[in-house]
């Protein structure tokens, strides 16, 4: 029996596209070959890779002069791949700060000789809040500014998208990318990890802007460098060809689900029913500020926390699974990517109602 995987990633997936998967496991195209087995150089496995390309360009509006880039190392490669590719020694670079993959992205570039400055901190409000958008100025001359538009920990998200000037805007959109229509021209480079919202885990999508292309640093690793990568189709090395192949899957099963305008229909209305039962409980709570709530992760709190690991055990029992906050600030999470159907919430909901009708 498949459960409801409420993990923060890797997160569940379709089970449509799990199915075709497993389906044409043994034998991909009639190659007599696994997609997993197939040769990058194969005019099968190009085929395949430009079309996720182009699946991800449709799907997501994403304008001609940005290049979209498939690498290995996931988000958190990015948060040394970006001052790699955007500064050299010497530049400021800012960041705007919400919790705590930002601050992770912070300390990551400071390794790299670029003057960091923060521009805005939410941390007065341990975290719970993100910045009113007349706050954050980017810094004249940066060479960007970075933001992590949704919190994966704390359950933080951005309503807005700052306005940066001339000044490229960097955006970790691991969490949040095709949950909703985003305006792709607002950003200089957006990247996510893929165990979320776009398949398994080990791959980095990274959109880049073409005038940005040819910032790296000399000394770049090859394999990090965009302009390299993207003069190579992402190919330079022997790229994650499952990871691109599932990603392609899953592109057509959020086209057949009404693309980024059902996505954020089905997103939003699973966010709005469980946030309106914690805010109607008085036995359960969420710390994050009305307007900066994640339609993606939903922290969550009881009155008395020696109960949150039976809380956990009960649910996995129920089949409700990974709902332990993470090791940093406990309590518990859910999280509710695309691929959650709202059954699994409405499940959650009755779970919750029980727990707190034996516990409460």
């Amino acid at each position: 029996m498949r459960v409801y995987n409420f993990s923060a990633g890797p997160a569940m997936m379709p089970q449509a596209v799990l199915e075709q998967a497993q389906a044409e496991l043994l034998d991909w195209q009639g190659t007599g070959m696994s997609v997993a087995e197939v040769s990058h150089r194969s005019p099968e496995f190009k085929a395949c890779a430009a079309r996720t390309e182009q699946s991800l360009r449709d799907v997501m509006g994403i304008p001609a002069d940005y290049r979209v880039l498939f690498i290995q190392g996931g988000a958190y490669g990015q948060f040394a791949d970006v001052p790699l590719n955007l500064s050299k020694p010497g530049d400021t670079v800012d960041f705007v700060l919400t919790g705590q993959w930002g601050a992770k992205a912070l300390k990551e570039a400071k390794r790299f000789g670029v003057e960091t400055v923060v521009v805005a901190d939410e941390k007065a409000s341990n975290y719970t809040t993100t910045p009113a958008g007349d706050t954050i100025t980017a810094t004249p001359g940066a060479a960007y500014l970075h933001y992590t538009p949704n919190e994966t920990i704390g359950g933080v998200e951005f309503g807005y998208v700052p306005e940066t000037g001339d000044v490229p805007l960097v955006a970790d959109l691991s969490s949040t990318i095709l949950s909703r229509p985003i305006d792709v021209s607002k950003f200089g480079v957006i990247y996510a990890g893929t165990q979320k919202n776009m398949g398994p885990a080990g791959m980095a999508v990274v959109i880049v802007r073409e005038d940005l292309l040819d910032r790296a640093r000399p000394d770049s690793p090859s394999i990090w460098n965009y302009r390299l990568m993207a003069d190579n189709d992402s190919m330079l090395n022997t790229p994650p060809t499952f990871s691109i192949y599932l990603l392609g899957q899953i592109l057509d099963w959020v086209e057949d689900h009404g693309g980024l305008e059902g996505m954020a229909t089905r997103n939003r209305k699973k966010a709005e029913a469980l946030y309106g039962f914690l805010d109607a409980s008085g036995f359960y709570s969420n710390p994050v500020a009305h307007d900066s709530r994640s339609w993606m992760n939903v922290p969550f709190l009881m009155a008395n926390s020696d109960l949150d690991k039976k809380f956990v055990a009960d649910a996995a029992d129920a089949g409700l699974t990974n709902l332990a906050g993470h090791r940093s600030v406990g309590g518990m999470r859910a999280s509710i990517y695309n691929a959650m159907p709202p059954a699994g919430v409405n499940a959650l909901i009755d779970f919750m109602k029980e727990f707190e009708r034996v516990h409460g």
